[in-house]
């Protein structure tokens, strides 16, 4: 149901976040999609199905409508969306792997993504090893007859690495293997993967693209129609599907994805500026900053540089943990990719799960999600949280 073409349109990005899927209801004119909150749909006769629809989880034009702007947005043929993040992600994995396969994965990853391999998969008999990915040729090494997957986080959550998703698409290739780029730090609208030879994209739209807070989601969008068709199948086989209502607010956040990420990129660039010279800062992990070791690579593959920013306290663990707590502007919680700013510590909660493997993070480490607020009072209430 939710074949897009979207090489026809010749519309720009921002464009097609408002207008891709989007059409006026042929009922009533309505100018925003109308969320069907329903389960079942009345048959023209038995099998004759109306407009294709049948039962919501197997399709629902508010999910619909959704799938054919992720598509648009990324250049893909086909988009799905998930109940989360996490399902897209378990639906990607059981399509494309089996017992005995092997995924090479990221040593800077969020913490759901590796339990997910670690914990779940492994118990399956898919078997994982971790490589360092901003290195294409530590990515090469670890490629075994059985790699089916390489994933890849570009951004990467926590440590904000870049990888070069042009050279792990000729790695993969070159081993027969799938390539999936989690885009999540990103969005569609600062990085295009496909573009650059990743053969499947995902998105947890809990972050950017629903952009408010407001709404789990996740989406898978790739230009293969054969995977496409394979991943669909499996949606609607194993059911984590997006329901109407959370559809609805993931399009409402995309139509302002393009302006939000603007300023969560020019705020960001400017937190960044300040921590990089402020005493009690060690280290400050954007790409944005000519010192990023990945800089070059970002600025290749990226149209700006995102919301995130990470640093490292150099008074050690308890003061990051200090940090998160005195800060009042910054609201001290997980998730990311709001309007307003959120501050973490990665080590103690998003990516506990990793901790004691390759994928532990810092304890000194401090993440942000820098959010559209005015920047100067943003900068005031992380002075205030840093003295």
């Amino acid at each position: 149901m939710s074949t897009s073409h979207p090489h026809e349109h010749n519309h720009a990005f921002e464009t097609l976040a408002i207008h891709a899927g989007q059409e006026a209801d042929p009922q009533t004119g309505a100018v925003v999609t109308p969320i069907y909150q329903v389960s079942t749909y009345k048959q023209d006769g038995v099998g004759g199905l109306r407009g294709g629809y049948e039962y919501s989880r197997s399709a629902n034009p508010t999910r619909t409508a959704l799938e054919t702007n992720l598509a648009a947005l990324d250049g893909g043929r086909r988009g799905l969306a998930f109940a989360s993040g996490l399902a897209a992600e378990d639906c990607l994995l059981r399509t494309v792997t089996k017992p005995g396969d092997h995924i090479v994965i990221p040593n800077d990853a969020y913490g759901g993504t590796f339990r997910l391999f670690a914990k779940v998969l492994s118990r399956w008999g898919v078997e994982w090893s971790v490589a360092d990915t901003h290195h294409p040729e530590a990515v090469r090494a670890a490629v075994r007859p059985n790699t089916k997957v390489i994933w890849v986080e570009t951004p990467s959550n926590p440590l904000l690495g870049i990888t070069d998703v042009a050279a792990l698409a000729h790695i993969a290739h070159d081993a027969g293997a799938t390539l999936v780029v989690d885009n999540t730090f990103a969005s569609p609208y600062l990085q295009q993967p496909l573009a650059l030879g990743a053969d499947v994209v995902v998105y947890s739209t809990t972050k950017y693209m629903g952009g408010h807070s407001d709404v789990v989601g996740g989406a898978l969008v790739t230009d293969d129609v054969a995977l496409g068709e394979e991943l669909a199948y499996h949606q609607n086989a194993m059911g984590a599907v997006a329901g109407p209502f959370d559809a609805w607010l993931v399009m409402r956040g995309i139509k302002t994805l393009g302006i939000r990420m603007d300023r969560h990129s020019e705020n960001a660039a400017r937190v960044a500026d300040f921590l990089t010279g402020h005493p009690k800062v060690s280290q400050v992990l954007y790409p944005g900053l000519p010192s990023h070791p990945g800089h070059d690579v970002a600025v290749k593959q990226m149209k700006a540089f995102g919301g995130m920013v990470s640093f490292r306290h150099k008074d050690g663990e308890e003061a990051a943990v200090e940090v998160c707590n005195r800060a009042r502007l910054f609201t001290l919680g997980e998730s990311l990719g709001g309007v307003e700013s959120l501050i973490e510590h990665p080590g103690r909660m998003t990516h506990a799960s990793a901790a004691g493997s390759a994928l532990e993070v810092p304890a000194d480490l401090v993440r942000l999600s820098v959010g559209i607020e005015s920047v100067n009072d943003l900068l005031a209430d992380l002075g205030e949280a840093l003295k």
